[in-house]
């Protein structure tokens, strides 16, 4: 049956067929993350992004107030867990945002879903392995007294004082070094890939705590104030900064999508799921703050624009020796993996659900039989990070991640009540999102919506021309080649 142009941008995928897919496709991905492994890889795309290098872009905004920055990202954040904790219990599929909102609001809607969250995984990539980068130059130069050159660790387009500059013969080498790093280890399979975050995540927890407990030895209540920034020279002060900061670290928490993403290859995704994301959640949310009020009392706000290796350098500057910030040092350049492996790991799996779908090249959906890891896929995403990561500067982006994380948040939140409508009443028993179809999602939107208005507007210029390529992309290929177009 011939279908209108408005049937096939709305015409969506039946939650069986998702749920029964996702258990019986024996050719494709294969049920092997735990609970624990698979909060872990929420942790780990979580912890380390905003705490180690976004500081340095947040606090410059919003002076010591950047800890109510962190506290409303995290509220916001939370607000959108429980609406993915009801949906991934419903829809325990690859493909997180990508798949509930194809279950739910349509074909073109889930495109353009899938087009927000490969920018936002692809950047936040990057931009971590860009961060890494930072760290292992810190701990090179406290442990042998040897730096990167600066050819070698600088990128090529770079973000100046009057815009966009570009120094030529110029690559910022470790990042890419990282990134295949993390290829080799996503291609020898999944089980074996959340094992080794897991470890990485623990020792990453670990040096934290050690952050902590040394950098309140140097506490000073003084630089708490003000606690509001007065003037920064770019006109962001009192909550105007707090907004503008919160919407910067909101990336950092990617993690809680990525959890959703290992859907199709979570043993009991129904109860797994919805626990891993709000156990990730509020270990998160734990750390962040601790870290943030640490490091805020140990040094003053003027101190963190444009400093490297941030935390290391608190910790040297707090107890006037190198051995403190030399183990910092080596325990980000470990635990910053971890970010870097699951954000590829998770651009990877959306790519995976959108060619299982038909609506991009059937190369992306192709599995090794023999490490259950979709080869082709990880090595396309991994080229194209560690491009980025080796010519462009972290500083560009940040805010792209943020604008695409809050997107996906907002499609999350919209999908609940359009969910529960489909249902009437009739679905499966399980986690709900509290007081009603409504409420917590509503809250969740205009929070989302809220932090959106925090972003500059180059950020939203760049958004725009990504998401027209992808409505380009969608009409000429997705809508010609999907499966439901075979669909009886």
């Amino acid at each position: 049956m011939n279908q209108t142009l408005v049937q096939k941008l709305t015409r969506t995928k039946p939650v069986d067929n998702t749920v029964e897919t996702a258990h019986t496709n024996s050719n494709g991905l294969h049920r092997s993350i735990g609970l624990f492994p698979l909060t872990m890889i929420g942790v780990g795309a979580t912890i380390g992004t905003g705490i180690f290098f976004t500081m340095v872009e947040a606090v410059p905004k919003a002076g010591p107030s950047v800890i109510l920055s962190f506290l409303f990202a995290a509220i916001t954040a939370g607000l959108t867990a429980l609406c993915y904790a009801e949906l991934s219990f419903r829809i325990p599929a690859s493909g997180s945002s990508y798949s509930f909102a194809y279950a739910t609001v349509g074909e073109f809607l889930a495109f353009i879903m899938a087009a927000c969250l490969l920018l936002e995984y692809g950047l936040a990539a990057s931009a971590t392995a860009i961060g890494w980068s930072d760290y292992l130059n810190n701990f090179l130069n406290n442990a042998f007294g040897w730096h990167i050159p600066e050819v070698l660790r600088s990128p090529m387009i770079v973000s100046g004082p009057k815009g966009m500059e570009l120094h030529l013969g110029h690559i910022n080498l470790p990042p890419v070094m990282l990134v295949c790093l993390c290829c080799l280890l996503l291609i020898r399979g999944t089980k074996e890939s959340a094992t080794t975050n897991a470890i990485m995540v623990m020792i990453k927890l670990a040096i934290l705590v050690f952050f902590v407990v040394i950098a309140f030895a140097g506490f000073d209540i003084n630089n708490f104030h003000p606690f509001f920034s007065p003037d920064n020279g770019v006109h962001i002060t009192g909550m105007t900064g707090v907004t503008a900061a919160a919407a910067t670290v909101f990336f950092s928490f990617i993690g809680l999508d990525t959890v959703a993403t290992a859907g199709e290859e979570v043993r009991d995704p129904k109860r797994n799921v919805p626990i891993g994301i709000l156990s990730a959640l509020g270990i998160v949310t734990l750390f962040y703050l601790l870290v943030a009020v640490a490091a805020m009392g140990a040094q003053p706000a003027y101190k963190f624009a444009g400093q490297e290796a941030g935390l290391a350098v608190i910790l040297q500057n707090v107890t006037g020796k190198t051995w403190p910030a030399l183990v910092l040092a080596a325990g980000a350049v470990i635990s910053v993996f971890s970010v870097t492996l699951v954000t590829i790991y998770g651009q990877t799996r959306i790519l995976y659900a959108i060619s299982k779908d038909g609506l991009i090249s059937p190369s992306f959906r192709k599995v090794n039989p023999r490490t259950a890891s979709p080869v082709h896929n990880t090595l396309i995403v991994c080229m194209v990070v560690g491009l980025v990561a080796g010519f462009v500067d972290a500083t560009f982006l940040w805010d792209m991640v943020s604008m695409g994380t809050l997107t996906a948040f907002i499609v999350v939140s919209l999908a609940v009540p359009v969910m529960r409508k489909k249902e009437n009443g009739k679905g499966t028993k399980g986690f709900r999102v509290p007081f009603g179809p409504y409420v917590v999602p509503g809250l969740s939107i205009v929070a989302c919506l809220y932090l959106m208005f925090g972003l500059s507007m180059t950020t939203y210029t760049i958004f725009i021309i990504w998401m027209s390529a992808a409505v380009l992309t969608y009409f000429l290929y997705g809508m010609r080649n999907s499966r439901l177009n075979h669909a009886k």
